[in-house]
C-alpha cells in the first residue's frame, strides 16, 4: 500500500501523477500495489509524520486490504518509521528506500553493484532498524521487504563502517579508470552525446533507434541502470559516441547521487547533452525541473556546461492539437526537437539539431603539422571541417574549422606528441 504526503515539494507536483509514479516504482520490484491514499500533510508530526486520524486511516486501510507493507512515498525518520510500523502493523519504508531497492536489484555490472550498496549502507548506517543481511540474499536488493530480525546494533554499526571503507576503496580505483578513459576519448577524433532524462521517458528507446543496439528499453522506471556506449553518425560528423544514462527523480536519494557521481560524470564529461523529455507526462515541466536540478549538481549545468537540447519525446501519445502547439513551441525556442522514439518521426532533425550543436561556436584554424604525422592530420579531418590542405616542405599547413572545445583537445593532443 501508498501513502503520498502532499507538502514540500510534492505540492508544486500533481498528485494522481506522484502517486502513479510512487506505483510504478513499486511495481517495478514486483510489489502488488494494494491501495494508493493521497494525504495532506499540513504540519509534519516528529513521531508518525502523519496526523493521529490519518496514521488511523492508514491502518484500517492496511487491515482491510491485509496489506504487509506501507510504501510512505517521501522522507521518514527512524522513529517515524517505527512508530508507523508500531500503529499500522505493516513493514514501512520510506521513498529512498524503495529507490534503493530497486537499485539493488536492477545493477548489473560490479561497478554498478558496488555504487548501490555504498548508497545503501549510507543510509542504513542511520537507521539500523533492519537486520544488515542484504549479502546474503541471492535475489538482489538490500533487505527493507524482508530480514530475520534486529542484530546487535553496535556490531552492525562496526560491520558498516567496514565494508564502507572497503567499497570507497574500491569505488575510487573505479573513478580512476573512468578518468583515464574519459582522457583517452578526449584524445580521440570523437565527440560524445549523453543522453539524459527523468526514468522512464524514453532515452533507451532513443538510444536503440540512434545506434540499432538492443538496450534494455521497457515501460518500467529505472530499466537502465549501467551506462553503456555505441557509435552513431551525424550530418556531416563521422563519428560520434552516444551515452545512455541512468534515469533521473524526484527527490533522488542524495546517497545515490554521491555514491554514482563516477558514472554520472560521464555527462559532465560529454560535448552535448541531449535531455529526453516524456512531453505525454502530466507533470512534464516538473520532472524537467528535476533533471535540470541533478546537472546542477554534477557540475553539468551553469557557465562553462555542455551546450543542451531538448528531444521532447512521446509525441505519438499526444493528441493532433497538443503535438501541434508543442511543435509550434519547439520551432520558437530553438534548442528543442519533436519527436518520437518508438515511431521514428522527428529523429532525423534531432540528429540535425545535435551536428549544429557540436558545430556551434566553431571557427577557422591555422594550423602547422608535420607531413609524416598522418595520425595528427586524420584527427583534424575527422574532428573538424578542412577547408584547405598544402604541403609545405616537411609540413602540411592546414585550413580546419573547429569548436573552441576541439581546439583545446587538439592543442593539448600536438603537446603531447612534440
Amino acid at each position: 500500500m501508498i501513502a503520498l504526503p502532499e507538502m514540500g515539494q510534492g505540492a508544486r507536483r500533481d498528485a494522481d501523477a506522484r502517486l502513479a509514479e510512487a506505483a510504478g516504482l513499486a511495481e517495478a520490484i514486483g510489489i502488488v500495489v494494494a491501495e494508493k491514499l493521497p494525504l495532506r500533510v499540513r504540519r509534519p508530526q516528529p513521531g508518525t509524520l502523519f496526523g493521529s486520524g490519518q496514521v488511523e486511516r492508514i491502518g484500517e486501510a492496511v487491515r482491510d486490504q491485509e496489506a504487509e507493507l506501507l510504501i510512505v512515498d517521501g522522507a521518514v525518520t527512524p522513529i517515524q518509521q517505527k512508530n508507523l510500523e508500531d500503529r499500522t502493523g505493516a513493514k514501512v519504508i520510506d521513498r529512498t528506500g524503495l529507490i534503493l531497492e530497486i537499485f539493488g536489484e536492477r545493477a548489473a555490472t560490479a561497478e554498478g553493484r558496488l555504487q548501490v550498496e555504498l548508497a545503501h549502507l549510507d543510509y542504513q548506517a542511520g537507521r539500523l532498524v533492519r537486520s544488515w543481511t542484504h549479502l546474503e540474499r541471492q535475489r538482489g536488493g538490500f533487505g527493507f521487504l524482508g530480514g530475520p530480525g534486529e542484530t546487535q546494533i553496535e556490531a552492525d554499526r562496526r560491520m558498516i563502517r567496514d565494508r564502507m571503507a572497503k567499497l570507497r576503496r574500491e569505488l575510487d580505483q573505479v573513478a580512476r579508470t573512468r578518468t583515464l578513459h574519459r582522457a583517452r576519448r578526449r584524445k580521440a577524433p570523437w565527440p560524445v552525446i549523453a543522453l539524459v532524462g527523468y526514468t522512464n521517458a524514453g532515452k533507451s528507446t532513443l538510444f536503440n533507434r540512434l545506434t540499432r543496439a538492443e538496450v534494455r528499453a521497457e515501460d518500467l522506471l529505472f530499466a537502465t541502470l549501467d551506462p553503456t556506449m555505441r557509435e552513431i553518425a551525424l550530418p556531416g560528423i563521422d563519428k560520434a559516441i552516444l551515452s545512455d544514462t541512468v534515469g533521473f527523480v524526484s527527490e533522488l536519494p542524495t546517497q545515490l547521487v554521491a555514491a554514482f557521481r563516477a558514472t554520472l560524470e560521464e555527462v559532465t564529461s560529454a560535448d552535448l547533452i541531449i535531455h529526453v523529455r516524456d512531453m505525454s507526462h502530466p507533470d512534464s515541466e516538473a520532472q524537467r525541473a528535476d533533471v535540470e536540478q541533478v546537472l546542477e549538481d554534477i557540475g553539468a549545468g551553469g557557465e562553462g556546461a555542455a551546450p543542451r537540447i531538448e528531444a521532447w519525446n512521446k509525441i505519438d501519445l499526444l493528441g493532433e492539437e497538443q503535438a501541434a502547439r508543442a511543435r509550434a513551441e519547439a520551432a520558437r525556442r530553438g534548442d528543442a526537437v519533436v519527436i518520437s522514439a518508438l515511431t521514428g518521426d522527428g529523429v532525423d532533425r534531432l540528429l540535425a539539431a545535435a551536428s549544429e550543436a557540436l558545430r556551434r561556436g566553431s571557427k577557422v584554424r591555422a594550423v602547422s603539422v608535420s607531413a609524416q604525422d598522418g595520425e595528427l592530420i586524420a584527427w583534424l579531418h575527422a574532428h573538424g571541417e578542412v577547408l584547405s590542405q598544402q604541403h609545405d616542405g616537411l609540413d602540411t599547413r592546414i585550413q580546419v574549422r573547429l569548436t573552441e572545445r576541439d581546439w583545446a583537445r587538439f592543442l593539448a593532443l600536438r603537446a603531447e606528441r612534440s
